[in-house]
């Protein structure tokens, strides 16, 4: 932990960093973030990003897709060189009264590292970028990691353009609404030429951290992972009139397929998550004419994820509608052991939840992670917390790797 023990000023940059984003679309009410893509917050937390890289000298630049690139070091240069830049950062974005770590703690971490690498007088020979990708956690328009999806071409700019959120609202519509021409969105290869290898640090979403002891591990894979629409349809009729053999109420299969997934989940090691749902007419006194019901399915292998998928639809009596789909990420193993080696053996551990490496990886860059310990376990709620000398520690653990990669 030298960085942090040679240079007493990097929890005061942690602290104004951290301070600085941590108003930013939260819900007085609920102590939770609203920080969705192209919205008001999106322009504040975009605003910030280039302000703090500003303030750093950094040079920005904007992809096809809207994500945000911070370069100390010329990449176009490093590319023609054929030694490309070290990229570190993660996203700003939230889920719907999502944690202040999620995401945040890996953009204000990767500005740190630069500040301490800077302070104890390292010049990098590759270039460093730290990037602040759009909409990773899809919470407005339904698909994760879109901002990476699309440059890497895992996700068609036709079909990203005609998403739509709750209101309505195209992904082209909002995009247009807060300045960014929509025609411009697809694959960037000149991006991805500039990334030689990413790093993202990210908190721990989960509790293996505590009970190993450490501040810091190395992430080694991605499960398989998917969401699904499942509709359920039924008749609408008076809730007090309708005799109960008389009735078709889609939330009785619901029920039955929220239990199904819990079950056929636990038999294969997965986890399964019905967490979104639509109900037609929506009315206290009317029985529903329609449920849709999303679901959200996570396992060690794709095709234990997959039978948990048609078990559930089954129980529904209804098809599952595939809306995302990953496969199994694995880091670069040779990277992800030298990250180890480099943190003083840090433990390795595989996560369940999708992230932008995850992506870059399934596109071939070279990609690996970090994660800083959460002792709550809690992700994705205004509980998800890390202690700031655990946070410290993860940023010193980046400054070192960044040192390993980019010397």
């Amino acid at each position: 932990m030298r960085y942090v023990s040679e240079h007493g000023d990097l929890g005061v940059t942690f602290d104004q960093l951290w301070s600085a984003l941590e108003p930013v679309g939260r819900n007085a009410r609920t102590g939770g973030y609203r920080r969705f893509a192209w919205t008001n917050e999106d322009a504040t937390l975009r605003e910030w990003f280039a302000g703090e890289s500003a303030a750093r000298g950094l040079d920005l630049t904007t992809d096809r897709a809207g994500n945000q690139w911070a370069w100390w070091g010329a990449p176009d240069a490093a590319v023609a060189s054929n030694d490309a830049g070290v990229v570190i950062g993660s996203h700003l974005d939230s889920v719907p009264d999502g944690g202040a770590f999620d995401g945040p703690l890996g953009v204000v971490s990767s500005f740190a590292a630069i500040d301490s690498l800077r302070n104890q007088g390292f010049t990098p020979r590759r270039p460093i970028g730290v990037v602040n990708f759009g909409d990773e956690e899809g919470a407005r328009f339904g698909v994760a990691c879109a901002g990476s999806q699309i440059i890497t071409g895992a996700l068609s700019a036709d079909r990203a353009l005609s998403l739509r959120d709750e209101t309505g609202t195209s992904m082209a519509d909002a995009m247009s609404g807060a300045g960014r021409d929509p025609t411009t969105i697809g694959i960037d290869q000149e991006t991805l030429r500039r990334i030689g290898v990413f790093v993202e640090l990210h908190v721990e979403q989960g509790r293996l951290l505590g009970e190993r002891g450490r501040a810091v591990a190395v992430g080694t894979s991605i499960w398989p992972h998917g969401r699904w629409r499942i509709d359920l349809v039924g008749e609408a009729n008076h809730a007090g009139t309708t005799r109960l053999a008389d009735r078709r109420d889609p939330t009785l299969d619901l029920a039955a397929l929220i239990s199904t997934a819990r079950d056929a989940a636990s038999r294969r090691n997965c986890v399964a998550t019905v967490g979104k749902l639509h109900i037609e007419p929506n009315a206290v006194n009317a029985i529903p004419s329609r449920v849709t019901a999303w679901l959200d399915t996570r396992g060690p292998d794709e095709l234990s994820v997959r039978e948990v998928v048609a078990e559930v639809a089954k129980s529904g009596g209804a098809a599952a509608i595939e809306e995302s789909f990953s496969g199994e990420v694995s880091f670069d193993a040779a990277l992800a052991s030298r990250l180890a080696r480099t943190l003083d053996d840090a433990p390795m551990i595989s996560t369940g939840a999708g992230h932008d490496a995850g992506v870059l990886a399934r596109a071939g860059v070279p990609s690996a992670m970090l994660f800083v310990r959460n002792p709550s376990g809690v992700s994705h709620s205004p509980a998800e917390y890390a202690e700031r000398d655990d946070c410290l520690a993860g940023v010193a653990a980046l400054a070192r790797a960044v040192e390993e990669l980019a010397r």
